[in-house]
């Protein structure tokens, strides 16, 4: 082989190992980009819902930081309450004659009453009290009553005959007053109101002449008892 041939025959070998090179970098370059972008594809969903659950409510703090209606509404206070005996929705029964005491809020604001008011006979607003205050008639379970503005709430007075009893142990008079505290109340309402009652304090075992029930919804309605 001369030597220009040799010279043909190594650059040959050169070019095709050259080339050679160059085929494989860039095969090996093709590898690598597909690799590196599956981790770019796979991370997309966990950035997707990150970004959703950061922007959604959550109940569990929804849950907590929200009142229950009882806790938002405060108690009617006696200054935002109107008193009054509805003399016509009496009822009479079993030597007892039964009124309804509604309880109306005058307030701008919705408030709530629960359980039983204080009621007993005086002699005048302010006066001196009249025989026992009434006592808990326990045939209603209390419960919470909201009013709001202008509503109504009732609860039922049962009033005893005095001329059931003896009149020297009884002692009766005309009573022309109701005192009334509303349910968790310390200042008094006064209801102009007349009955025949006992002055006297009877022993328990006589029973009370005045009996009060829990407060109800609504206005009271006519009946024969509580």
């Amino acid at each position: 082989m001369t030597p220009s041939a040799q010279v043909v025959r190594r650059t040959g070998i050169a070019t095709l190992l050259l080339t050679t090179a160059v085929l494989a970098a860039a095969c090996a370059s093709s590898n690598g980009d597909t690799g590196a972008s599956s981790p770019s594809t796979a991370t997309a969903p966990a950035t997707q819902g990150a970004s959703a659950s950061s922007g959604a409510p959550q109940p569990a703090n929804t849950s907590s930081a929200a009142p229950s209606a009882s806790a938002a509404v405060a108690g009617c206070a006696t200054g935002n309450l109107k008193a009054a005996i509805v003399t016509g929705e009496g009822g009479a029964a079993a030597g007892s004659t039964y009124y309804p005491l509604n309880l109306t809020n005058t307030g701008s604001s919705a408030c709530s009453l629960f359980g039983y008011p204080g009621v007993s006979w005086v002699t005048a607003p302010s006066g001196s009290q009249i025989g026992r205050a009434a006592t808990r008639n326990p045939v209603l379970t209390p419960a919470s009553v909201v009013l709001a503005p202008g509503q109504t709430a009732h609860v039922t007075i049962q009033v005893v005959d005095a001329q059931n009893y003896d009149k020297s142990t009884c002692q009766p008079v005309t009573a022309h007053w109701l005192k009334i505290f509303p349910p968790g109340q310390f200042t008094a309402l006064y209801v102009k109101f007349s009955a025949l009652t006992c002055s006297a304090k009877l022993p328990t075992k006589l029973g009370s002449t005045l009996t009060v029930d829990a407060v109800k919804a609504g206005q009271g309605k006519a009946g024969g008892g509580l």
